[in-house]
């Protein structure tokens, strides 16, 4: 076979060259470049020499700009599972540094054995190309999958490539420019105080301090779980947010984020509340809301209980969630400041706050209306007054 600088003609196996002859065939040319990094060398065959020498020039300046890296051996599926179990370890972390949650890690689990493996999980990770990956969300959506499983399904992924192309193993993100489905957030439902009220009011006397908490508070579901008495300072007027529950793992974990370690106030509408469950507190360990065996509550049976007694009420139910919501609506309603509102809802950033409640914020179209035009007028009027003084001299 003829070699020219670093390209190699192929010749078919039935060509006449093999054996000292002239050659019958159209001959394919497999190009190759050095990789002094990774010791190895990259080959591609071409049909023509042209094509040959134009990626052999190529690749040998994106070698030298560290942009072309030979392809490493690993599949995205082992790529998957060393990512879980680091995950699991610790030794894998999110991008702030802390441990990822089990909920995080469970969902990450879902998405790769459901529905990345499946399509990618042979590929080896230098071989998956944007394409790739695009194809694969383009197909969830047509399954009719809801934006936003799509961008999780992707996350996975996307965590894979990123750390691949950190460490150095990896050139290419194929992660990046996709064209994903815009994610439209739902309306939450949020309930006025005097229905608030009426709904604490319907519930089993036993549930009603979980909903007022969650109401009066905005304590997310796992950290009224696992909210303990040492947490509930009722001659301070705070309660002090300092775990979650993970209620599929059945074991107690950090906060959502840093800012969700945080100090909530008591409101007036709280503390009576709970300070009758205080004073019926019996066998339920350290847990504000604790079984009798001093186990967190089940958020299943408290959300069954209450939805019975709202629909016997004839009151439209609301979830735990939603009561965060509403007692962000009404620190906003009440004038608290937005930086004391970030605070007190455990976001990680006041951007996250606005995000979510912006619209619930102060500075209607019509207010902002009536302030425009009185600064205008008023403007106007110190506009006439100054040309009224240069007539008058």
């Amino acid at each position: 076979m003829a070699q020219l600088a670093g390209i190699e003609v192929r010749h078919r196996t039935t060509c006449a060259s093999h054996t000292g002859g002239k050659c019958n065939c159209k001959p394919a040319y497999q190009a190759s470049v050095w990789s002094a990094r990774e010791q190895k060398r990259l080959r591609k065959t071409f049909p023509t020499l042209a094509a040959a020498r134009a990626w052999r020039a190529e690749a040998q300046t994106a070698i030298r700009r560290g942009t072309l890296r030979a392809p490493i051996a690993v599949t995205v599926r082992d790529a998957g599972v060393e990512l879980v179990e680091g995950m699991h370890s610790g030794r894998v972390r999110t991008r702030s540094g802390d441990r990822y949650k089990p909920s995080a890690i469970r969902s990450y689990e879902a998405a790769l054995r459901d529905r990345v493996v499946p399509v990618l999980g042979g590929k080896r990770l230098g071989d998956v190309q944007r394409r790739d990956v695009q194809k694969l969300a383009d197909d969830l959506l047509a399954e009719g999958r809801d934006p936003s499983t799509i961008r999780n399904s992707l996350m996975p992924l996307r965590v894979i490539y990123r750390r691949a192309v950190e460490d150095g193993d990896l050139a290419v993100n194929p992660c990046t420019h996709l064209r994903l489905p815009a994610v439209r957030g739902r309306r939450e439902r949020i309930a006025a105080p005097e229905e608030a009220q009426r709904l604490l009011a319907a519930l089993p006397e036993r549930d009603r301090p979980i909903w007022a908490t969650a109401l009066y508070a905005g304590l997310r579901r796992g950290e009224l779980m696992a909210l303990r008495w040492a947490d509930v300072d009722l001659a301070a007027g705070v309660i002090r947010v300092e775990r979650s529950y993970d209620d599929k793992g059945r074991v107690e974990i950090e906060p959502k984020s840093r800012a969700g370690r945080r100090t909530v106030p008591i409101v007036g509408a709280l503390r009576d509340i709970l300070v009758d469950r205080k004073a019926g507190h019996v066998g339920d360990g350290n847990l504000v809301f604790g079984t009798s065996g001093g186990t967190p509550f089940q958020p299943s049976n408290v959300w069954r209980r209450a939805r019975t007694a709202w629909k016997r009420a004839e009151l439209e139910p609301i979830g735990l969630h939603e009561a965060r919501h509403t007692f962000a609506s009404v620190l906003i309603a009440a004038g608290v400041n937005a930086k004391a509102i970030t605070t007190y809802m455990g976001h990680a950033s006041i951007q996250t706050t606005y995000d979510l409640y912006g619209k619930l914020m102060p500075g209607s179209e019509s207010e902002a209306t009536a302030l425009v035009d009185a600064y205008l007028a008023r403007a106007d009027t110190a506009n006439r007054l100054d040309q009224l003084g240069s007539s008058e001299s």
